[in-house]
């Protein structure tokens, strides 16, 4: 196991240099000036212009410009915001824990609903709350976030004065709790219908009836056998959900009024902020790089025939 985890760190390396520097191509092929943008429409010398541009490194090769960035990056330190002249390492300490919270949040919500009505749903097929589960579902997958998001905020809001419509205090997770089920939403219609899905067929699979026929409680039969098959490609979407929720979280953010990176990513890319982008994205990929390891090693856990030389 163990060498299996150091050769998976080491294969993350070339996968976190490839990541970031393909988003660091993509941000600075983006048309605009982030030097001219921090402007505005006032008028402008072009020697100032080109003298910031020398004095930030942007007059260099795109290659070296990267070289120079992961240089710093593995130092530490993720480079200075061009408009406001903060560390970028600033901003992300404010505004990450903001979105690990909302990203927490929502991930357990659809952890224990989506399993739980995918499980409910799945034992009983082609019943009436199996067609209700995927009735809901359906309609989940098919109404945009940011639908969904302006409808519980006028309902819930406005019109019964449950919750506040915008998010004040970060810390408070009782106003988190709309936005993190708007975020959560997509998520938890996937992952019930693949719960449901799995949990349908494994019942129907020889090792299931061989448990009944061998007499064992109804409670194994399913805590054990059947939730420990079943829930292999379930981890493996929520593995990779953690990351989307992230990056889904920009849309919540925005109509919550949330300041977490979402809010951070949109006016760094409103400003040309590339340095900022590839910032947050740097860290975002590591994320989805230790979850991916993560789920790995719980296959194993999950079914005792995996085993990782």
């Amino acid at each position: 196991m163990g060498r299996y985890v150091a050769r998976r760190l080491l294969q993350m390396i070339p996968v976190f240099i490839g990541s970031t520097l393909i988003i660091f191509c993509m941000m600075y092929a983006l048309p605009g000036d982030p030097v001219r943008a921090m402007m505005g429409d006032q008028a402008y010398d072009p020697a100032v212009v080109a003298s910031i541009k020398k004095d930030l490194g942007l007059d260099q090769p795109l290659l070296q410009q990267y070289v120079n960035y992961m240089t710093g990056l593995v130092q530490g330190d993720f480079g200075t915001q061009i408009a406001s002249q903060r560390p970028i390492s600033d901003v992300i300490t404010d505004a990450f824990p903001v979105t690990i919270r909302l990203t927490i949040f929502a991930f357990t919500f659809v952890t224990l609903v989506g399993i739980g009505l995918g499980v409910v749903a799945g034992l009983r097929p082609d019943t009436l709350r199996d067609r209700g589960l995927l009735t809901l579902t359906l309609v989940l997958v098919s109404m945009p976030s940011f639908v969904l998001g302006f409808l519980l905020q006028y309902l819930l809001a406005f019109k019964w004065s449950v919750t506040t419509p915008t998010v004040t205090d970060s810390t408070d997770f009782g106003q988190l709790a709309l936005p993190a089920t708007v975020l959560a939403s997509l998520s938890l219609a996937y992952v019930a219908r693949l719960t449901r899905t799995s949990i349908a067929e494994n019942l129907r699979s020889d090792y299931m009836r061989t448990a009944v026929a061998k007499g064992l409680p109804r409670r194994r039969v399913i805590g054990v056998h059947l939730m420990r098959n079943s829930l292999i490609p379930v981890v493996t979407f929520l593995g990779i959900e953690i990351g989307s929720l992230m990056t889904g979280a920009i849309v919540t953010e925005g109509i919550f009024n949330v300041r977490g990176i979402g809010i951070e990513i949109y006016e760094a890319l409103t400003r040309r902020e590339g340095a900022t982008v590839v910032g947050i994205a740097s860290l975002m990929v590591l994320i989805y790089l230790a979850a991916s390891l993560i789920v790995d090693l719980l296959y194993a856990v999950l079914d005792p025939r995996i085993r990782y030389a």
